[in-house]
């Protein structure tokens, strides 16, 4: 029998198995929990413009100290929009920094927007041309990392946090990071 009379159809089968692999995957409603590859690693550095503060730049440094929720954002983002509330719910508790991070954004829109809907932020960073996000690995907006104190990321969200992640996800991963200093927010 010839052997290379079967090599197409083993190909083709392959083939069918990778295509139907990426059509489970494209489908699989928990493709959003893929672990991100930041997770127990340096948070990717970044400089960049206070949204609020024309001349003044913040970076990962400048963070440090104290861990803080990186909550990534757009005015032109519907899902940020139904986040907003809840987040501005967390925000009050003050368990813990909450920094926007505005994402390929107009200057005017974003201030329009946080006017509109109100600002829980400690401080807005704002990512005009999507440069910064790149190393970060954000493809979409909302996303929402935990940076600890030391300034690595411990826990990444993909898509609209809702109170059941926060309860379920994020308030334990803030409780394995310890209590925060006296006096302070963490």
């Amino acid at each position: 029998m010839n052997k290379s009379r079967w090599l197409p159809l083993a190909v083709f089968a392959a083939l069918a198995v990778l295509l139907a692999s990426g059509v489970w995957l494209s489908r699989n409603p928990d493709r959003e929990k893929l672990p991100s590859p930041l997770i127990g690693k340096p948070a990717p550095h970044f400089s960049l413009p206070v949204l609020h503060e024309a001349g003044r730049l913040m970076s990962t440094q400048d963070l440090r100290g104290a861990p803080y929720l990186l909550n990534v954002w757009g005015s032109w983002c519907p899902a940020c929009r139904d986040e907003h509330p809840v987040l501005t719910r967390f925000a009050e508790t003050k368990r813990v920094r909450v920094v926007g991070f505005n994402w390929k954004d107009e200057h005017a829109d974003a201030l329009r927007w946080l006017e509109e809907f109100g600002n829980p932020y400690f401080v807005v960073v704002a990512d005009y041309e999507g440069k910064a996000a790149i190393d970060w690995g954000i493809y979409g907006a909302p996303e929402t990392f935990l940076v600890d104190a030391q300034g690595v990321v411990r826990w990444k969200f993909v898509g609209p946090l809702t109170d059941k992640v926060i309860r379920d996800e994020l308030i334990p991963q803030l409780d394995r990071l310890g209590p925060a200093p006296r006096g302070q927010a963490r």
